[in-house]
Order: structure tokens, then sequence, then C-alpha cells
């Protein structure tokens, strides 16, 4: 393909297509039908071109527009089974792959951030790319002291590329939010436009990626790649051989579901503990089961800073909530800023909206689904629901953007591993002041 597309007019209009497109293949749809096809295979047919314009269009311009799609991927639980289906296997590519850069501009990029005798860091480098990121993709090669490492280069322009998809895409969050019932697409951009912009600085992630491999070193549950080189817009790690999590979600056993799914909630809970850090970019790209049966993370770009562990505020806003102490309950949301001064909630129809969301810590096992996540998206999302117009009121505070980030995409991604497992125990070990 060709470099990254910077020019803000040429972005905007392949972003627009996206729903322009999918106009015209209902246009195209109906003239089929008139022809003599089934409604039917009409339908699947127009879902299926639907969904293969969305990886190639996000896909090609990766910055924002990816990564907006990578997170609809890690909310295609949510989806009604007869419109997700067609697109399954189209997100899954965004987690784990986009169209590559040309060799050359990623030798460019290493000269300017290695020096022009960059190839004297290395003993071999792999021009083709072992994975894609939004706004990066990742090669394999060896270190000058015969390590098996992965170089992840930024792509060049990804700063003015993210800032023009970001504003594009807001302007059509409708048409994507439509896709994922219950989700604000504009709250998801406004958290992804803050995120992203610190993500465009690899040293941070050096830093934060440096911060789990040394809380997580010869552990033997997880597998945490050892930095080798930061840069600003290079980054060098040890190599992590693995199976993708999306391959598990898709082939695995039940036995092996199940396991994983309890190793990722550990892994989310015990970071702000064990390291200080919340590891917040949850979807399964992230994700390898190594060949030892630990649960490798990788990319470390976005991540939650906190020093002080998980805030005890969470473990006592969940503890009131599954006791039933509806009032507490909402005093203590109105004092964390979930409710607005302003704002009149009644408690018992609050602790009614919440209660299913509260399943999973309170039995000793929980089995996350497909269904179930289906059934809370749109039980939320219906006006004819009771609950609809609580859930109009509540707010997310900006200093629980990335906590609600990785609790609604984890939430995403055990329902996409269809697992079961003791998750409340793993909130008890893990959140302070949670007692249930």
């Amino acid at each position: 393909m060709n470099d990254l597309p910077r020019n803000a007019v040429s972005r905007a209009a392949k972003i627009a297509s996206l729903p322009l497109g999918v106009a015209g293949r209902a246009t195209l749809g109906l003239g089929k039908r008139i022809g003599g096809r089934s409604a039917e295979a009409v339908s699947a047919e127009a879902q299926r071109r639907t969904a293969e314009q969305v990886f190639k269009v996000l896909g090609e311009l990766k910055g924002g527009a990816m990564k907006f799609g990578q997170t609809l991927s890690v909310l295609e639980a949510a989806m009604p089974e007869d419109f997700a289906g067609p697109y399954r296997e189209t997100l899954t590519k965004l987690q784990e792959s986009a169209p590559p850069m040309p060799a050359r501009t990623v030798h460019e990029v290493l000269k300017r951030d290695l020096g022009p005798d960059w190839r004297r860091s290395f003993v071999s480098f792999t021009d083709q790319p072992a994975a894609a990121a939004s706004i990066g993709q990742v090669h394999r090669a060896v270190w000058h002291d015969g390590r098996d490492v992965a170089v992840k280069v930024q792509y060049p322009g990804a700063d003015e590329a993210l800032r023009s998809d970001l504003n594009q895409v807001a302007r059509l969050g409708k048409t994507f939010g439509s896709l994922v019932p219950g989700v604000d697409a504009r709250a998801i951009l406004d958290e992804l436009h803050d995120r992203m912009m610190e993500e465009l600085d690899y040293r941070m992630e050096a830093d934060a990626q440096d911060g789990f491999a040394l809380a997580y070193e010869d552990d033997e549950e997880f597998a945490v790649p050892r930095l080798v080189h930061g840069a600003k817009h290079v980054l060098v790690s040890e190599w992590l051989d693995g199976t993708p999590l999306s391959a598990v979600i898709a082939e695995g056993s039940k036995e092996e579901r199940d396991r994983v799914g309890l190793l990722y909630v550990r892994f989310l809970f015990s970071g702000p503990h064990r390291a200080g850090l919340l590891h917040a970019d949850p979807h399964p790209g992230n994700y390898r089961v190594t060949p030892d049966g630990r649960l490798g993370v990788l990319d470390y770009g976005a991540v939650a800073r906190l020093p002080e562990g998980l805030p005890p505020s969470i473990g006592r806003l969940l503890t009131r909530a599954l006791k039933g102490d509806t009032e507490e309950m909402v005093n203590g949301l109105r004092d964390e800023g979930f409710i607005l001064p302003h704002i009149t909630v009644d408690p018992e129809g609050l602790y009614h909206y919440l209660a299913p969301f509260l399943e999973p810590a309170a039995t000793e096992t929980f089995h996350f689904s497909r269904a179930w996540m289906r059934e809370q998206f749109n039980r939320i999302n219906d006006p004819r629901q009771p609950g609809y117009t609580i859930g109009l009121k509540l707010n997310v505070p900006p200093s629980y953007l990335l906590v609600h980030r990785v609790w609604i995409g984890g939430i995403g991604v055990l329902s996409q591993l269809d697992c079961e497992a003791p998750f409340r125990d793993e909130l008890e070990r893990w959140i302070p002041e949670f007692t249930p």
C-alpha cells in the first residue's frame, strides 16, 4: 500500500465513504431482490461486503479511525447475533493486523530515531511486519546481542492523521455508535483523543512497559516482554511467542477459555497493586497465550498511572451496591461524581438498573457470554425499559475514564471468550475495601 495518508481532506473523504458505502449497498441489494434473489441472501452478501469495506478503510487509514474500529471489535459481543456474525471475522482482523507500510518508510523512521547506522543495532531485521496497530507496526528482528526482539515503528504523520481521524469520526459518531447498542460513541472518542495523544510518544510507553516488566518479572502466570530500547517513534522489546487471544476465543476448549478468562481478569486488576499501573487497552490483539501456558501481555501505550493502586472508593461503591444499601449507594456515586449535584435519581430504580452488571461480583462464579452482554446492552438502550432514563442521568468522571474503559472492554472480551470462573475472588483480592 501507499504511505500513511496524511492529507486531512483525503482521510476525511475515506472515512465519510463508510456510511455512503452502506447506503449504496442497500440500494444495490434492493435491485437484486427485485431481480429475484431472496432477501436473506442479499442481506448476508451486503453485510459481508460492508464488513470488508469497514476493514479496508479503517485498516488502511490506521490512526484514530483504526483505533475506533478496534474499540468496536472489543464490544462486538453486544451486537445482535444476526448482525454481528458477518462482522466478527472482519472486526477481529482489526485486532491483529492492518495493511503494512512500505519498507522504505520503515527504514526512514529507524534512521531518524536510531541514527544513520541503525542497521548496526541489529543482527537481522525483517522488513515484512509481523503485526500492525493503530499508530505503528511491529517487525521481528535480532538485536545486536543476539536477542529476538519486536520493533514497533510509528507511522510517519501519525500525529496529523490521528487528529484528522478523530475529528472526522466524531462527525459520524451516530453512524458508528449505532453498531453497538448502549454505547456513547462521542464519549469513547473524547476519551480516545486524550489517551492517543499520549500514545504518540513511545518513550512514555517504554516507561510503562518497564514498570510492568519489573513488577511481573519471572511470574509463573504472566509474561511481560522486557524493554530493550525506547525512542520517540521506535520501541524495541523482547519477542514474545504465543497463540493470539482471538484464536482462543474462536477455537479454544471450554477449559482453555475459562482459564484464560480468569488470568485476563487477574492481570487487569493486579496491575495497579503490583506495578502502580493499569493496562488500559484490553482488546484481544494485546494478549497471547505463551507455549508454557502463561498469559502474555503486549502494547503498553494506553496505561493509567495509579501509584496508590485502585481507588478504595470503587470497592466501597461495589460493596454498598451488592448489599442493597440503595441510599448509601446513591450517596457514594454522588460523592464520586457519577451523579451530578443537580440530578435526582430514584435509589431503587438505580439499583435495579445496575443489578445485572453487578452479577459477576455477586456470585462465587459467573459465566460471561455474548447472550448475556447483548441482553444488558439492549436493556439499557431500550427507551421502553424503565431503567433507560436512569442511564441517561449517570456521568463518568474524568478520573474514572480509563477504569471505565477497562471495565467495559474487559466485559466485552470475557463475553467473547464465553468463559466461567470465580471472578469475585479476584475482585476481592485486588480491589481495596471490597467486602462482598
